[in-house]
Parts: structure tokens; C-alpha cells; sequence
């Protein structure tokens, strides 16, 4: 009978060190699932079929936030959409979608993240809202508030609703969002707790219920990234007139394929 008791005894314990192991193993690598970056030299040279302007803003001795601004081919603009992109790669990966936008008048900002393509410095929470609000600065000096769009895709998704939240703008638009970075870990760690584990928060949720303007949202029910079932939980932050609008069978990178998404964001941008 001790013998037994010592055996569960060693068991148990083996499986708490290897627990905790685990735990700490993600708590300190937690950005590197999060966040998914490609650097760029700083001589690198852009090449985009829409008309662009490259922008380096300096910030500090540190950091350098790299944008770069989508044209239409007219000279006619409507107005801007500052596109918060998703967490892989740079600008680069995310230059394609400018033109669903840019033909219809609109100039596309796109920002990297600290860390991303050019961009230059530490990345923290703080420091993606803080640069992501001087960008939108940027665009209400050029524009009025009624000719500016917020466009979250993934990642950016809960930076854009942050920015929505204490600036004005003509709509928000919200592709494949998260309710927030905690919740977001929770679908694929179930046994941690990772509402204190996450080193990252954006609560997307609570964002939303301070944004003003016009709410859209798409998802895809297959999107094995942001699970739709997490997704969902935001439609109670939504005012009556916001739309959640569902894309049967959409993936998390393919949205752009359905003709439900496409007639929706153009008549969102004529």
C-alpha cells in the first residue's frame, strides 16, 4: 500500500513539474505565437502595383514607425482608411488588399507594428496603441473626421476598436476580430490560465462599447485562427444599427474571396 501511495505520490509530482514547465515555457514565448514579424533593411525598396508613398516617422531615438500610403489612381480622394494589419510578416504581406479600397477613391495608410518590416523598437501593448493613435493623428490632420475609416484585420482588429473608441470617424470595420488576446490564447491553452499568463490584453470587447461611429464586422464560421464562436462574443457590445455579417465557409485569409464580403465593403466605401 506505500509502495502504491509512493508511485501516485511520484506521478503526481511529475506531472505538476511538467505542468508548471510547460507554463512557464508559454508564458515567455507568448509573443513569439503572437506576434509574427519580418524585418526589413532600411535600404530596402518597396514594390506595389497601387501608386505608393513611403513615410518613416521617428518617434524617438528608438523607435521609427514605417508606413506606407496607398493612392487611387485619380486625383479624386474621398478620403482615408487606416488599415491596422494582422500579425504576420510587414506591409508587404498585406499591400493587396490597398486596391479594394483605393478604387474607390480612398488613400490607404498601413502602418507596421514595432518590430515589423522597418519599424524600429520594442514592441509592448502601450506602445501599439500610442503609435497607432499618432497615425490616425496624422490622417485627422489631412482629413475630417467624416472621410476617415478604421480597418482592423486580425490582430489589428482590437488596436483599430481602441483607436475607434477615443477618436471620431466615419465607420469602423472589423475583419476576423477577437474579443480579446486572453480569450484568444484561452481556445488553444484550456488548461491555463491565460486571463493572467497574457502579457498582452487589447480587449477588444471593451473598446468596442465606447466606439461612436458605424460597426462592421466579418467572419468567417471556418476560421480556424480566431475560432467564430469567440468572434460572436462581441455581437452584445454591438449597437442596433452595427452588422456582424457571417461568411459561410470563410477561412481566416480568404474572406476577400467571397462575393458576401466584397459587395458588403463596397457599398460600406461608395
Amino acid at each position: 500500500m506505500n509502495i502504491n501511495r509512493k508511485k501516485v505520490f511520484n506521478w503526481a509530482k511529475a506531472i505538476i513539474i511538467i505542468y508548471c514547465l510547460i507554463g512557464i515555457t508559454l508564458y515567455y514565448l507568448q509573443g513569439f505565437f503572437l506576434f509574427h514579424p519580418e524585418k526589413l533593411s532600411s535600404d530596402h525598396v518597396f514594390r506595389f502595383s497601387t501608386p505608393f508613398e513611403e513615410v518613416s516617422i521617428p518617434v524617438n531615438n528608438e523607435d521609427t514607425i514605417s508606413m506606407i500610403k496607398f493612392f487611387p489612381k485619380d486625383s479624386l480622394r474621398k478620403g482615408v482608411v487606416v488599415y491596422y494589419h494582422g500579425n504576420m510578416k510587414n506591409v508587404e504581406r498585406y499591400a493587396s488588399f490597398a486596391e479594394s479600397f483605393t478604387k474607390h477613391g480612398y488613400e490607404v495608410w498601413m502602418e507596421d507594428y514595432p518590430g515589423f518590416g522597418k519599424s524600429t523598437g520594442a514592441r509592448t501593448e502601450k506602445k501599439l496603441y500610442d503609435q497607432a493613435l499618432q497615425v490616425q493623428k496624422m490622417a485627422a490632420a489631412k482629413y475630417s473626421s467624416d472621410s476617415i475609416i478604421i480597418y482592423g484585420k486580425s490582430l489589428g482588429t482590437g488596436i483599430a476598436t481602441y483607436i475607434a473608441s477615443i477618436t471620431t470617424c466615419k465607420k469602423l470595420i472589423l475583419e476576423t476580430p477577437y474579443y480579446s488576446i486572453p480569450d484568444l490564447f484561452n481556445s488553444f491553452s484550456l488548461i491555463y490560465p491565460a486571463s493572467y499568463m497574457s502579457e498582452y490584453e487589447i480587449p477588444t470587447w471593451k473598446f468596442l462599447q465606447d466606439v461612436v461611429a458605424p460597426v462592421t464586422i466579418f467572419h468567417g464560421t471556418n476560421d480556424g485562427v480566431i475560432f467564430y464562436s469567440h468572434a460572436s462574443k462581441l455581437k452584445k457590445y454591438l449597437k442596433p444599427s452595427d452588422e456582424f455579417i457571417t461568411i459561410e465557409n470563410g477561412k481566416h485569409n480568404n474572406l476577400a474571396d467571397f462575393e458576401t464580403y466584397r459587395k458588403k465593403l463596397d457599398s460600406l466605401l461608395q
